[in-house]
């Protein structure tokens, strides 16, 4: 019994040997492509998905791995995004993210939401591009990165055509219209007094057609847009014009994370567009289809 015993405990001890010094060694030669591939295509959760940012980990490889790139725009600003006939985004800024999407070789996902919530939905990783007729600034600077400047505009008045405003010194006293978080917000609330706007109050909309529709309703005494929409808005709406003056010069870019490999990706495709007239075209193409 005693011998018995002793083979007993011989053989458990093998078994245990053999179960530590399996798991020191190297599994089978086909498991770690395995496991890579499974790494690879599992949903990653926040907290990984924070330490792969955070380790530098390349945003174009991600992309290329989930087979889409994500837009973040707002379809409410023609002829750079605008739904068309369909209730499909279309426009300027539509096409060329198409354009960057055709080079990674993935499909486009747009997803369209208020203006000034695409900043913040950047920084929080749920888009990969931000692209909505978005002027650089240097407050957009210290949250995100911005491609190549495509496309310059300038900030302009709409008013009604009997209004007694004809230049920027009217604008005192005035109850002004802007979309909310634009260049044009920034202009009318004039926080450090430069552009000598003094207006009694200014409203915010979604975007520059809601302001548009309360000018109409004598809400408010004027709407300050970007040149291109106010032309749309006014082409549009007889009881309209656009005051011929230039209240600001801006410029135009595609906005992205901080420190991403996607940057250099954009300003690829963005230099050739450039080049080639592209972009022109698709301006004029979508100004005259809108």
């Amino acid at each position: 019994m005693k011998k018995l015993h002793k083979i007993l405990a011989m053989c458990l001890a093998l078994v245990m040997m053999a179960v530590v010094f399996g798991a020191c060694s190297a599994p089978p030669a086909e498991a770690p492509s395995g496991s890579a591939s499974t790494e690879a295509t599992a949903p990653a959760s926040p907290s990984e998905s924070a330490s792969d940012a955070s380790s530098g980990d390349s945003a174009v490889a991600a992309i290329k791995a989930k087979g889409e790139l994500v837009m973040l725009t707002n379809a409410a600003f023609p002829p750079f995004e605008y739904l068309g006939d369909d209730q499909q985004p279309a426009g300027v800024d539509i096409d060329v993210a198409q354009a960057i999407a055709d080079e990674l070789g993935v499909e486009l996902k747009v997803v369209d939401m208020e203006f000034d919530g695409i900043v913040p939905a950047l920084m929080a990783g749920k888009g990969d591009i931000g692209a909505a007729g978005m002027t650089v600034t240097e407050e957009r600077l210290e949250s995100v990165d911005f491609s190549t400047k495509y496309a310059t505009s300038s900030q302009y008045m709409i008013v009604k055509k009997d209004s007694d405003i004809a230049t920027k010194d009217d604008l005192k006293g005035k109850k002004i219209g802007v979309q909310q978080g634009t260049t044009g917000d920034i202009y009318a609330t004039d926080e450090d007094g430069e552009n000598g706007v003094e207006a009694e109050e200014v409203l915010r909309y979604s975007n520059a057609m809601g302001a548009a529709m309360a000018l109409m309703s004598d809400k408010i005494d004027v709407v300050i847009v970007d040149e291109l929409p106010a032309k749309s808005i006014v082409a549009e709406n007889d009881s309209l014009k656009m005051i011929d003056e230039k209240l600001t010069t801006e410029q135009y870019a595609i906005a992205v994370k901080k420190d991403s490999d996607l940057t250099a990706e954009i300003n690829k495709v963005l230099d050739k567009l450039i080049a080639d007239g592209t972009i022109d075209e698709l301006i004029l193409k979508h100004t005259t289809e809108e």
